[in-house]
């Protein structure tokens, strides 16, 4: 009897603690069900948080990349500017080296008319059998210049700046330098007018010259006044046109180039394209006299402004002294 009375008392204790056990299991599951969890809300959280940040980091690279485009292109602006102002300190000094010689010559006692010699031979071309045909052999030339410009050719072309800051501000003054060309040029074979892009004034005259009438020479004035087709304030592409439609090894040809500013991006690459298209020859010779009028459009503006008509002063005056020309700067375009 004790044997069985011990027995019961093991099997009530341990369904006691089975039932003990069970019950803390459930509770604890049971908690777990009612607990609301947010560990899956914190996380897409932070990664949206970390895409904003990502995508401004991105926004502030571009914008630094911008700025980096910006400064290296004003840089090599700069850089450009520099290397002109040194063209133009060499150009002062060789001036400078030339008057100083003449000055030696002079008081060494050099004639008068050694003088006058020289300076019509660097200011003067020998006239052609052609113009002494049109002139006379005992033609004598009284004020055929344009501030120094020789005028002997028996073909003239007219390369003119069409963009806004000629036609809204220098146009008058042009229209008035090409009254006093023209009248420089009493009696020519043919005269021609484009722009710094090549366009021509008259499309049925493309790629020929114009015959020097009294009636045309009206046309061209008159079609010149409200003539604005568009330009790049560049007259490389005009220059280039014009020698490789017109050139021509029998004829005296002067192209005048009439403009405000150079915004194209390198000089010395204007040089070498016009330098391909007219080409030396015997003793020197180019193809074709380039000559230039500068208008001051540009230098009414604040000084940093001033870049492009600056440029154009450089470009006009080493292109025209190597095309065998004269460059012109007038102190006012009203």
């Amino acid at each position: 009897m004790r044997r069985n009375r011990n027995k019961r008392q093991q099997e009530e204790f341990s369904i006691s603690f089975l039932d003990v056990i069970c019950c803390g299991f459930g509770a604890i599951v049971l908690l777990l069900m009612i607990a609301k969890t947010t560990s899956p809300i914190i996380l897409e959280e932070a990664e949206l948080d970390l895409d904003g940040q990502v995508q401004e980091l991105q926004q502030q690279l571009a914008e630094i990349r911008g700025e980096t485009t910006v400064l290296n292109r004003d840089l090599n602006a700069k850089r450009e500017q520099l290397d002109i102002e040194r063209q133009r300190i060499a150009i002062l000094k060789g001036e400078l080296d030339t008057l100083q010689t003449q000055f030696a010559r002079m008081t060494e006692g050099e004639s008068e008319e050694g003088k006058i010699r020289g300076e019509l031979t660097v200011a003067l071309q020998s006239m052609t059998a052609e113009m002494r045909r049109l002139l006379g052999e005992n033609y004598q030339r009284k004020n055929n210049v344009i501030g120094g410009i020789p005028v002997d050719s028996e073909y003239i072309l007219f390369i003119i700046d069409t963009s806004g800051s000629m036609f809204n501000y220098g146009w008058d003054r042009m229209m008035n330098e090409m009254v006093n060309t023209l009248n420089l040029y009493p009696n020519v074979k043919g005269i021609q007018v484009m722009n710094d892009m090549g366009d021509y004034m008259f499309s049925n005259y493309r790629s020929k010259w114009i015959p020097d009438t009294p009636g045309r020479r009206d046309a061209i004035l008159k079609r010149l006044r409200s003539w604005n087709p568009f330009s790049n304030s560049s007259p490389v592409e005009g220059i280039q046109k014009a020698v490789r439609s017109f050139y021509d090894p029998n004829k005296k040809i002067s192209i005048y180039v009439l403009g405000d500013e150079f915004t194209g991006k390198s000089i010395r690459q204007v040089m070498l394209a016009v330098d391909r298209v007219n080409a030396q020859h015997g003793e020197g010779k180019r193809n074709v006299r380039i000559h230039a009028i500068g208008f001051p459009i540009q230098f009414s503006r604040p000084p940093h402004l001033q870049t492009t008509g600056l440029r154009f002063a450089a470009l006009m005056r080493e292109l025209t002294y190597r095309n065998g020309g004269t460059f012109v700067g007038l102190n006012d375009f009203r």
